[in-house]
C-alpha cells in the first residue's frame, strides 16, 4: 500500500493531492472506516524512507516536492519532444537516450489499479511513438539491413501499429527481401481483418504496391 501511495503521487507529481483522491486511489469504493488514518501512517512511512522535504502537506493534502529531472518519465517526454524538433542524426541520439530510460512496464507494481491505468496507457503510446520516430529517422538517414531485426522485435512487442509494420516493409525491402515485404503485409491484412474486420490503411496499401512494382525511390533515404 505504501508503494501504491508513492505511485498514486508520482502519477500527480508537483501537484496536490487530496486526502479524499488519494483513498479513492488506493482503496476506491472499499475504502475502511480507518482510511484516512492509514494514509496518514502510510504519508509518514514515505517521508521515513524519502527524507524529510520531499512529501509536502498543505492545507489541501499532499504533493511530492521534486524536480521533472527526478523522474525517468518526465526526463523520457522531455528527450522525445527535443527529439521531434531535432534533425535525423541528432533525433536519433535523443531518442536513443530516451528509450534506455525505460525498464519494462510502466508503474508495473500497480498495474491493475485503477488510478494508473490512463497513465499506463499514455506512457505507452509514447514509447510507441518515440519507437517510429526513431526508425523513422533511421530509415531517413538511408537505414536498411541494419534496422530489421529491431523492427522484427518491435512489431512483434507492437503488434497493431501499422507504422511499425510499414516500416519493417519498407526496411525489408532495402535489404533485398521484397517476398518477405509482401508476406509482412499479408500478414499485417490478416491481423487486421480477424482481430477487428478492418482493412490495412491507404499509405500500407501504397506501399505494398509501390514493393510489388518496385516503384523508383523507394531505396532513397526519404523519411516514410
Amino acid at each position: 500500500m505504501v508503494r501504491a501511495l508513492l505511485a498514486a503521487l508520482l502519477v500527480h507529481a508537483q501537484q496536490v493531492r487530496t486526502a479524499d483522491q488519494l483513498i479513492d486511489d488506493l482503496w476506491g469504493d472499499r475504502a475502511p472506516e480507518t482510511a484516512r488514518a492509514s494514509l496518514h501512517n502510510m504519508v509518514s512511512s514515505l517521508r521515513r524512507m524519502l527524507g524529510q522535504g520531499v512529501i509536502d502537506t498543505t492545507c489541501s493534502g499532499y504533493a511530492l516536492a521534486i524536480d521533472e529531472d527526478d523522474l525517468d518519465a518526465c526526463r523520457f517526454e522531455g528527450l522525445l519532444a527535443r527529439a521531434c524538433q531535432a534533425g535525423a542524426e541528432e533525433k536519433v541520439r535523443l531518442l536513443e537516450t530516451a528509450l534506455a530510460l525505460w525498464r519494462g512496464s510502466p508503474l508495473v507494481d500497480v498495474r491493475y489499479e485503477e488510478f494508473a491505468q490512463g497513465e499506463i496507457r499514455r506512457l505507452d503510446e509514447l514509447r510507441a511513438i518515440a519507437y517510429e520516430e526513431l526508425i523513422a529517422a533511421k530509415l531517413e538517414l538511408g537505414a536498411g539491413v541494419a534496422v530489421v531485426p529491431e523492427l522484427q522485435r518491435l512489431v512483434g512487442g507492437f503488434p497493431f501499429r501499422e507504422q511499425l509494420r510499414k516500416q519493417l516493409m519498407l526496411a525489408l525491402y532495402r535489404s533485398g527481401r521484397s517476398v518477405e515485404a509482401l508476406a509482412s503485409y499479408d500478414e499485417w491484412r490478416r491481423t487486421l481483418k480477424d482481430s477487428w474486420s478492418l482493412e490495412p490503411g491507404r499509405d500500407i496499401r501504397q506501399l505494398w504496391d509501390d514493393i510489388r512494382l518496385q516503384a523508383p525511390g523507394l531505396e532513397v533515404a526519404v523519411r516514410n
